[in-house]
């Protein structure tokens, strides 16, 4: 048997057996995919095995994720550290081989894939990532990040909206170093595509600006290879290659069928695939020849080993240029980040500006950005709502060349236009993230979250350092009317476990939010901000709680902003009011409204529930004492906020309206009457 087709058949047996052990998974996929798979990771992958997270290692995709089982046969038969003991537990908890491939889990794994079309967007980003990496750190004679990213998907991933918004987004940046190979095999859960997938793919790509091969024989690794190579030598274009395939090649019986794609093939026609195959050896059995034709650490050590040469003598070079490239590849702050922050928050509480807080966001921006190079932000076609942008961040433009265009103090762009493109901007985030060297934000409208949704939840899940900026974040928004303005959003958010939610009331909560952001190595930041203006709170200590009052407090996600002494009032706390965002104000006012009664409140300000739900129970006690009503206000749904063990929550329930904001106000209650009554009723229902 030829070597290419032994090395084929290693992952179709794997496949097979493993799926068939699990009772559960996709062997069509890999058995399909194989000879394409050996074509790329076994004569065009630089990569090591010893170090999966080497710098300018290629980047290997499998956007179609349900096809798991290729990539860990591939991991494990090229020696990275992921055992026979680990495929024989495919899909078993605590394995290192999960039904879907899972960054963080197994080594060489680049990105969590399962929701189609994720996959291929977050390659987009990788392949953005070493663009922009590449055009700001080489120089004459150091191709110090010069490295591909290649994608696996099938028709699934084609079908998904997200992958046209961010491959449209690759030709438009002419990602020359993107490779994606498309898997057509014309079979889905459903049967033969045909039916409902009818579209002209190559001239699709055509379109978008991308250099199209194919289609070609993908059980021909030889064609496969040609091709690859050809794509490598693009100047300008992303490469899409056509692979022709045979979902379950192999296998006599279910092979070209719907059969094969989502369940074992049984013991019966394994055998029969093993025949037809010619493959002799016993489930997880791989021959040691098999496992010389694969093994890639001697290659992966001398990819890298070359690489570090180069490296060494950009070093002498360029020394604070290498220096920073490590520190930005490591996900590291600068050592005097803490600094700027403690400035940065000073600052804007000695200006106290009323400001709203998608401005205040602005102003923090403009700190950070000009002070850390890897800020790299953006807008799905709303800067001037979201003001996502600072001087320090001139919009990123690729010239016909495909080089990024330098401003004329020689910056490259540093804040991204992805268009309509909520979808496509989310996931691309993701993909820049995964790869390092930069921390990306981007904007859009709070309702519009819902289009990044899933990307967000991917973000928290892979635990990257992403940053959400949703602006207009409530029916403050006004005129706009109930489909821009958010209700569910900032309650559902929170509801994403490993994601920080913010909506700060004024410049020092917004300034303090960006700050826990970026440290944030390990979890995804969404900030809600206020189209309307919010005045700067007060920032007095707590005879009581001095721990949870006061500037520094801001961090802990929630803590006092008055107490019954703010509004004349010597007692003790009859109730504690919590309010977040541009509520707080409110609330503020409605202490005041009630002193006039007699009524002694505290007003609490709760910019993130998801920071304050991780502080001890002794601070939470010092800030929402037992024993105290609680009243929360937030222009949202009301059911998130019972979990505080609140008598009443002035809130919305419903879908807003078009109007002017203050007329929106008035109409759902949020005034400061209404809030003070609130608060009333709940102390004489005690």
């Amino acid at each position: 048997m030829a070597p290419q087709n032994l090395m084929a058949n290693a992952i179709r047996a794997l496949t097979m057996d493993a799926v068939q052990q699990a009772n559960s998974g996709h062997p069509g996929a890999p058995m399909g995919m194989a000879d394409m798979a050996v074509a790329l990771w076994s004569q065009h992958l630089r990569h090591n095995p010893a170090n999966p997270h080497w710098v300018n290692r290629d980047r290997f995709v499998l956007s179609n994720g349900h096809g798991s089982m290729l990539i860990y046969a591939l991991l494990h038969l090229s020696g990275y550290d992921l055992p026979m003991q680990e495929l024989k537990q495919f899909r078993q908890l605590h394995s290192k081989t999960a039904g879907h491939p899972e960054v963080g889990i197994t080594p060489g794994v680049e990105t969590t894939t399962g929701p189609l079309g994720q996959g291929i967007t977050n390659a987009v980003g990788m392949a953005l990532a070493e663009k922009l990496l590449g055009s700001e750190f080489n120089r004459p004679g150091h191709a110090i990040v010069d490295h591909h990213t290649y994608v696996f998907m099938g028709d699934g991933c084609l079908m998904e909206g997200i992958s046209h918004e961010a491959c449209s987004l690759a030709g438009a940046w002419k990602l020359n170093k993107l490779i994606a190979l498309y898997d057509d095999n014309g079979i889905s859960i459903d049967g033969q595509v045909a039916p409902w997938f009818g579209d002209d793919t190559a001239q699709r790509f055509k379109a978008y600006g991308w250099q199209v091969l194919g289609p070609l024989d993908g059980h021909d690794a030889q064609a496969v290879s040609a091709a690859i190579e050809t794509a490598r030598h693009s100047a300008t274009q992303p490469t899409l290659i056509i692979c022709k395939t045979h979902i379950g090649q192999g296998s006599p019986n279910r092979a070209n069928t719907a059969k094969a794609h989502g369940e074992p093939l049984g013991a019966e026609e394994i055998k029969l695939t093993r025949e037809a195959l010619g493959w002799t050896h016993e489930p997880f059995v791989i021959p040691a020849e098999v496992y010389d034709l694969w093994n890639a650490k001697a290659s992966g050590q001398r990819h890298e080993a070359a690489w570090q040469q180069q490296f060494a003598a950009y070093q002498q070079a360029h020394p604070e240029l290498a220096a920073e490239l490590l520190r930005r590849s490591q996900g590291q702050l600068p050592a005097q980040f803490d600094q700027w922050v403690v400035d940065a928050v000073l600052a804007a509480h000695q200006k106290a500006e009323t400001v709203a807080s998608r401005k205040a966001s602005q102003l923090a921006l403009t700190e950070f950005t000009a002070k850390l190079p890897e800020l790299l932000g953006g807008s799905a076609d709303l800067t001037g709502s979201n003001l996502t942008n600072t001087p320090s961040t001139p919009h990123v433009r690729v010239n016909l060349a495909g080089e990024v265009v330098r401003n004329e103090a020689g910056q490259g762009g540093r804040h991204i236009n992805y268009g309509v493109r909520e979808f496509g901007m989310a996931a691309i985030m993701n993909g820049v993230a995964l790869h390092g060297g930069f921390i990306p934000y981007g904007g859009t409208f709070l309702t519009f979250s819902d289009y990044s949704r899933n990307a967000i939840r991917m973000a928290a899940l892979m635990k990257q350092r992403v940053v959400h900026v949703f602006t207009h974040d409530s029916i403050g928004l006004g005129e706009d009317g109930p489909t821009h303005q958010s209700i569910e959003h900032a309650a559902s958010l929170r509801l994403i476990p490993h994601l920080d939610v913010w909506r700060p009331a004024d410049t020092a909560e917004t300034a303090v939010a960006w700050a826990i952001a970026l440290r944030n190595a390990q979890r995804p930041t969404a900030l809600l901000l206020s189209r309307q203006n919010l005045p700067y709170l007060p920032k007095p200590t707590s005879n009581v709680t001095p721990n949870a009052s006061g500037l520094d407090a801001i961090a802990h996600g929630a803590y006092i902003v008055a107490e019954p002494k703010e509004v004349g009032l010597s007692r003790p706390a009859q109730a504690v009011v919590i309010a977040t965002g541009s509520e707080v104000t409110l609330a503020l006012q409605a202490q005041a409204l009630l002193a006039e009664r007699g009524i002694a409140t505290r007003v609490v300000s709760m910019p993130s529930t998801t920071t304050f739900d991780r502080q001890s129970v002794a601070y939470k006690r010092s800030v929402l004492p037992d024993g105290v009503p609680r009243i929360a206000v937030e222009m949202g749904v009301t059911d998130f906020w019972w979990k505080y063990g609140v008598s009443a929550v002035v809130g919305i329930d419903t879908y807003g309206e078009s109007a002017p904001a203050g007329v929106l106000f008035k109409h759902f209650g949020f005034t400061a009457h209404n809030v003070a009554d609130t608060v009333h009723q709940a102390l004489l229902k005690r």
